[in-house]
């Protein structure tokens, strides 16, 4: 099992290699973008008692960034694949067990997420953000990265159509984008909206790495929400895939 999924994420990886200009310079835009607008041009001006917003926003960022990222990644592809090049029925008859196609492209997907949040920790140091990193902090950003790229294997599986995909992260990974505290704390919402965005994975995320980053304490909680989520969207993964095979 270990050797076949090396084998489905290598080809992935291959396929990177392939087009990897374009993924890093597509990697590069939207942080940038990001930092630029909420983190320059916001962070130098607004205090959050005794940190700068630019330390605040920064690991929202972030989370933000390896969501879309890592969903991207394995939503997209296996979107395509499935319904327009037809390469996914070459795997699914393949001697290989559902469960190692369905890690070998959540770890693709992981990959790329963490890539991209990588582009975004480097550069936050350059715009003066200041982090405490560990390795807690890696624990839940990977947490993050696997559950939306399991979220992305889900919805490439069942969506019928690549317009499908777009409503999909329209109505499911946009609204997250903006409510789920990557830009401001949850508690400025009403409380029934702020009690509905705290279900939300991004939200714990974005809490998680706000806390160890800020070094204002362990997100035991979250980091066991987002546990949750990872391992129930994989097993859902899983089960959509026996389906369509």
């Amino acid at each position: 099992m270990i050797y076949d999924t090396y084998t489905v994420f290598w080809r992935e990886i291959v396929l990177l290699r392939k087009k990897y200009k374009s993924f890093f310079a597509g990697s590069m835009v939207s942080p940038l973008l990001y930092l630029l607008s909420f983190g320059w041009g916001l962070g130098r001006n607004i205090q959050f008692g005794s940190t700068s917003y630019l330390d605040f926003v920064v690991p929202g960022i972030v989370a933000l960034s390896a969501m879309n990222a890592s969903y991207n990644a394995t939503g997209s592809s296996l979107n395509v694949s499935r319904l327009y090049h037809k390469t996914l029925e070459e795997f699914l008859v393949a001697p290989i067990s559902v469960t190692s196609l369905v890690l070998g492209n959540i770890f693709s997907g992981c990959f790329r997420g963490l890539f991209s949040s990588g582009i975004i920790i480097i550069f936050s140091y350059f715009f003066g953000a200041n982090m405490h990193l560990n390795g807690w902090f890696f624990v839940s950003l990977l947490l993050n990265c696997f559950l939306f790229a399991s979220l992305g294997l889900v919805a490439a599986m069942v969506v019928s159509s690549h317009e499908g995909m777009s409503r999909f992260a329209t109505f499911v990974i946009l609204p997250m984008t903006f409510l789920c505290g990557t830009f401001f704390k949850v508690e400025k919402y009403p409380t029934l909206v702020a009690h509905f965005v705290k279900i939300l994975p991004l939200t714990h995320s974005a809490v998680s790495l706000r806390a160890i980053a800020m070094n204002t304490g362990f997100p035991l909680v979250s980091l066991l929400v987002l546990t949750a989520y990872a391992v129930v969207l994989f097993a859902l993964g899983v089960w959509v895939t026996y389906r369509v095979e």
